[in-house]
């Protein structure tokens, strides 16, 4: 069955190629490209793809293939449909084919019906070695064709539609974004500023970090820690060194996502042997370094045997002092991750270190207040994180509204023939 299912009687079937013309992109030698601006704006694939037009990063003076302002330029490399319209002539590579209109397909129903018919393609293309589709696959899309005035009426019809639904998609994704927003800032008040509104505050002698309550003590992380360590150095520990069972390699996914359980590296027994200095242990906390930096998270009790890659470094806070959980959240606020964001930008490596880690100030009240004020985080956590999951719900069945209603238009489920915008 094709991807359209039963349509109109009075439609007609047809194919891509024969209601419009298809260009396969080419590309170039890489000496012919260059950043530069010189030649036309060049596509290699989707990578410039934006909501709607590309954003070219390189330029071609001697093009193979070339899309005219107004094509669809429709990526035929993973991911396979995705579809940008090109705003000026561009210069295509093999991950595009640029595919313009012909006299009887009105070019904005097309822009609707080849988003639609892609699944045909997704089909053919997750059973490539290389995910990717070729032109004479492009070429036999069967599409669903009603008369030019319907097309017109369809196109319309599907401009206002969307557009609304636009717009309270856009709503809904702020909200998402404010909601995330006022959570991290409630949770970074209560680390840093205490849960006592009228508690009386003193200067912390931190620029960045301002005021504090005037019971916390404030120090630099190196004096509240008992032991720490950064991962492995340079090439004694490699990617060609992991195996495929042994111990665990822990690393920035496991650090950003806060999951223990993900990730499939692991080493030998006897390379854990001679890396066993970088074992980590329930209740450390972990700190990201290099790339992401500034990402942290505390290893759980029932943490599988294993080390830290070089990315990341490992801290044992005494307990009397801070709990590892207060200093992870207080590490992961607003006031700190600026610090070290700022940090890492002015380093040479372009990254963080043992020194500027240590070096860096943390607040903090006494233990019982400090447990008081995670127990009131993760109230708000919890408060927070249903919000924004009710608000993604939301989101997600607007999405699936707008391409459901788009399918629906363009296969002529839903008759749109005699159509008038309201309001």
């Amino acid at each position: 069955m094709k991807w359209f299912g039963d349509i109109p009687s009075f439609w007609d079937i047809s194919r891509l190629k024969f209601e419009a013309s298809i260009n396969m992109g080419q590309s170039p030698s890489s000496d012919d490209c260059n950043t530069d601006g010189f030649g036309l704006p060049f596509l290699q694939g989707n990578a410039e793809f934006s909501k709607r037009h590309p954003i070219p990063k390189q330029y071609c003076n001697v093009a193979r293939k070339i899309a005219n302002s107004g094509d669809l330029l429709f990526s035929v490399r993973a991911p396979v449909g995705a579809i940008n319209i090109a705003d000026q002539s561009y210069g295509i590579g093999r991950g595009l084919c640029a595919i313009s209109v012909r006299h009887n397909i009105d070019d904005r129903y097309l822009k609707w019906l080849v988003p639609v018919c892609r699944t045909e393609l997704d089909s053919i293309a997750t059973g490539s070695t290389f995910e990717a589709v070729s032109a004479e696959q492009v070429e036999n899309v069967a599409i669903a064709m009603p008369s030019l005035d319907e097309q017109i009426n369809i196109a319309n019809f599907l401009d206002h539609e969307t557009a609304k639904i636009d717009t309270l998609i856009d709503k809904q994704q702020q909200l998402i974004k404010l909601l995330k927003e006022k959570r991290q800032a409630v949770i970074s008040h209560a680390v840093t500023k205490g849960l006592n509104p009228a508690a009386p505050m003193k200067d912390s002698g931190v620029e960045w970090l301002g005021e504090v309550p005037e019971g916390w003590g404030v120090a630099k992380m190196r004096y509240l820690v008992d032991e720490s360590a950064a991962g492995p150095y340079g090439a004694s520990l490699t990617k060609a060194m992991y195996t495929t069972s042994g111990y665990r390699v822990y690393g920035q996914q496991q650090v950003i996502a806060g999951s223990f359980e993900l990730g499939d590296y692991y080493i030998s027994k006897e390379k854990y042997a001679e890396m066993e200095r970088y074992t980590v242990y329930p209740d450390d906390v972990l700190i990201s370094v290099m790339g992401t930096v500034g990402k942290v998270a505390v290893v759980p009790a029932n943490v599988e045997p294993g080390i830290i890659n070089p990315r990341l470094v490992r801290y044992v806070f005494n307990k009397k002092r801070v709990l590892p959980e207060f200093v992870k959240i207080q590490i992961s606020s607003s006031f700190h991750q600026d610090y070290l964001l700022k940090a890492a930008q002015g380093s040479t490596m372009d990254g963080l270190n043992m020194g500027i880690l240590g070096g860096m100030s943390l607040a903090f009240p006494k233990i019982q207040e400090q447990q008081l004020i995670l127990d009131h985080v993760n109230k708000v956590s919890d408060k927070f994180y249903r919000l924004i999951s009710f608000s993604e719900k939301s989101l997600e069945l607007l999405q699936e509204r707008r391409t459901a209603l788009i399918s629906a238009a363009v296969t002529g489920k839903i008759d749109v023939r005699n159509w008038q915008p309201v309001g």
